[in-house]
Parts: structure tokens; C-alpha cells; sequence
């Protein structure tokens, strides 16, 4: 749809927590040229995950960009309520997170673009006015890691045994005595399962594992 009178037919709600980074977009997506030429209209702030629902309900905007780590609703949540409440608007998440099983499932609820906090924003500047005209852009970085999750090895029955007994706070004893394996081989299958997961440590293992729904309460002892 063309601009009328020098005024964008596109409007914005920006949710993030963060104050300074709502002023820093609004300025950006205002200014003419940056994104469209007569920039958009920002028609509303949310700095929580109910504000950026009730926002986008009530001004039924043509793009969000939404932080998915926010307070009071995550965004799963506002995803899904977004797409009932307000279906025609475009969401696009700007985020720090990198887990590849948060990012899959944000890709399955359909969301029409995905950009790293820590990458210049130009980019995604140069990507709206294809995601406001239907279009979908997924950054590279984000695409990079489900490949890459792919690719590791898949779990064995004995890894995911161990995987949930550390989460349970195991320490290697207890994990051998329970398997009857030796400590040297519980601390070989830790190994593994930072290998194929891509971490470098217990408790980034941990952190990992309790992000994507990987502990099998029927396993863990």
C-alpha cells in the first residue's frame, strides 16, 4: 500500500522491557527513510508481555516487534494471543536468546521475522518492508543454530539417563551407583553430552536441558 499525504499507512507497537531500547527503535522506525520513506507510526509501548497484548488488541497495528523475555507473559504466550486477538499483524521478535529449542518452537507459532539483539539493526531495518508486505525473514544467525542442533548426534538411551540425573542434582557416585557403571564412564557420557549439545559446561548443560523440555521425569531418579 503507498503512503498518502507523506504519511506511512504502516503502523508499530514496540514491547520491550527496556525503556531505552522502546526510545531507541521508536526514533529509528519514525525517522523517513529508515525503514519506509515516510517512516512508520508508532501507535504504542509495552513493557510487559499483558501491556503488549492489550496494546496490540486495541490498536490492531501492522507490525509488532516484540521481546520474547518479558515480564508477566513470555513470548510464547503473547505470540499465541497475538494471533488471536489482532491475526493480521506481522510479529517480529528481537532477542538475546539462543537456545535452538526456543527458537524452533518461535518459528513453528509462525512468527513472520526473528533478529539478534547483538546484531547491527540495519538489518533488520532493511527486512521490514518485506515482512509488512507478507514476506518472512529469519536472520542468519538464528537459522545457523537449528541447523547446526541438527546436526549433533542424537541422545542415546544411556546420555539422557545421565542427562536427567544430573539435573536432579546427582553427583557422579550417586550416577554410577544407580547405573552400575564406574564414575570414569558417568563422566565420559558428561562429555558426550556436552559435545553433542553444544555447551561448555554442567551448568550451562543444566540450564540448557530445562529450557527445552529434555528431562523425562520417568528416567530421572
Amino acid at each position: 500500500m503507498p503512503a498518502t499525504h507523506g504519511r506511512s499507512p504502516y503502523t508499530v507497537v514496540i514491547a520491550d522491557d527496556h525503556q531505552i531500547v522502546r526510545d531507541g527503535l521508536r526514533t529509528s522506525l519514525q525517522a523517513p527513510g529508515v525503514v519506509e520513506d515516510a517512516g512508520l507510526r508508532v501507535v504504542g509501548e509495552a513493557g510487559d508481555g499483558f501491556e503488549a497484548i492489550a496494546c496490540v488488541k486495541a490498536q490492531q497495528p501492522n507490525l509488532l516487534l516484540l521481546d520474547i523475555a518479558m515480564p508477566l507473559a513470555g513470548g510464547a504466550e503473547v505470540l499465541v494471543d497475538i494471533r488471536r486477538w489482532s491475526p493480521d499483524t506481522a510479529i517480529v521478535v528481537l532477542t538475546g536468546i539462543s537456545a535452538p529449542g526456543l527458537i524452533a518452537s518461535l518459528l513453528e507459532l509462525g512468527v513472520d521475522g526473528m533478529f539478534s539483539k547483538g546484531a547491527p539493526l540495519q538489518e533488520m531495518y532493511a527486512k521490514l518492508p518485506l515482512i509488512l508486505r507478507g514476506g518472512q525473514y529469519i536472520a542468519a544467525e538464528f537459522t545457523q543454530l537449528l541447523e547446526a542442533q541438527q546436526q549433533r548426534g542424537q541422545l542415546t538411551a544411556r546420555e539422557r539417563q545421565v542427562l536427567n540425573m544430573i539435573v536432579a542434582g546427582k553427583s557422579n557416585r550417586d550416577i554410577a551407583d544407580a547405573l552400575s557403571i564406574s564414575p570414569k564412564t558417568v563422566d565420559k557420557h558428561r562429555t558426550s553430552l556436552m559435545q553433542k549439545l553444544g555447551v561448555h559446561s554442567i551448568a550451562e548443560l543444566m540450564s540448557l536441558a530445562l529450557k527445552e523440555g529434555m528431562i523425562d521425569p520417568v528416567n530421572s531418579l
